[in-house]
């Protein structure tokens, strides 16, 4: 292709992809209802900007939009969409970049988790995109093996408390092929002591899955962090103890 049609070719790709979101976005104020946007606000204590469409709906129209313009658009077509839907801080555009690629998971590459990190930039802002982003596309490359753990080592340091929590999330899928959770519970070192409820509540969560697998090096780095770690991490990793073992990952008076 030369440079003249390759330019055209680009041209011809922004202009579907304006159309796509043009559509979609009249398609979610057409369909939306404010008793769906004012029920589920209350979950969201960094705001809920909805436009109140039920997910089944969301997901049964991806099929729609995916079938129409997946033969032109493809992997990269599509992260260019999410790229703008994000760009809304609308609820339902974000639920849709994060649905569009997974059409598209075997054709997954190091790079594409470059590119997906870059919407904790500019539109994940809350704990049920972060957390389903995690499930349905970042811990793919886990266990995948598309990259090692190493890659989201750079996500621990992310000034976005969602980036930061997304590390833990994302490692959940490991804990059904990982014989060894010690180099799990090392790699999460740096997020022990982070300042933010998200972040805990992710490393609770994780904790608290690798408890009911693994008790004993969990309980051990439990033990480890009682006395200074924060104490939500504890209030969710310990949750399905009985009480008398709760009572040792108490902080020492």
């Amino acid at each position: 292709m030369n440079a003249t049609a390759a330019v055209g070719a680009r041209e011809k790709r922004a202009a579907a992809i304006d159309e796509l979101v043009g559509e979609i976005r009249q398609f979610l104020a057409a369909n939306g209802d404010p008793a769906i946007v004012a029920k589920y606000g209350r979950y969201f204590t960094e705001g809920y900007d909805a436009y109140g469409v039920p997910d089944d709906v969301l997901r049964a129209k991806r099929g729609e939009w995916l079938e129409r313009y997946g033969p032109a658009f493809g992997l990269e077509g599509f992260l260019d969409v999410s790229d703008v839907l994000w760009s809304s801080g609308k609820y339902e555009e974000g639920r849709l970049a994060i649905y569009f690629p997974l059409q598209y998971k075997a054709e997954f590459r190091p790079e594409t988790l470059e590119r997906i990190a870059r919407w904790f930039e500019v539109g994940v802002r809350n704990w049920a995109h972060t957390d389903t982003l995690c499930y349905d596309l970042t811990g793919e490359f886990l266990t995948r093996g598309i990259v090692p753990l190493e890659a989201f080592g750079p996500w621990r340091e992310s000034p976005h408390k969602f980036q930061r929590r997304a590390v833990p999330v994302s490692m959940l899928p490991l804990l059904k092929r990982k014989k060894d959770f010690g180099p799990l519970l090392d790699f999460l070192r740096p997020l022990m002591m982070d300042g933010e409820k998200v972040v805990r509540q992710g490393l609770g969560w994780f904790l608290r899955e690798a408890w009911k697998k693994q008790p004993g090096p969990v309980e051990a780095f439990l033990l480890e962090w009682k006395d200074t770690a924060p104490r939500l991490i504890f209030q969710y990793a310990t949750e399905k103890m009985t009480p008398e073992n709760k009572e040792r990952f108490r902080r020492a008076k």
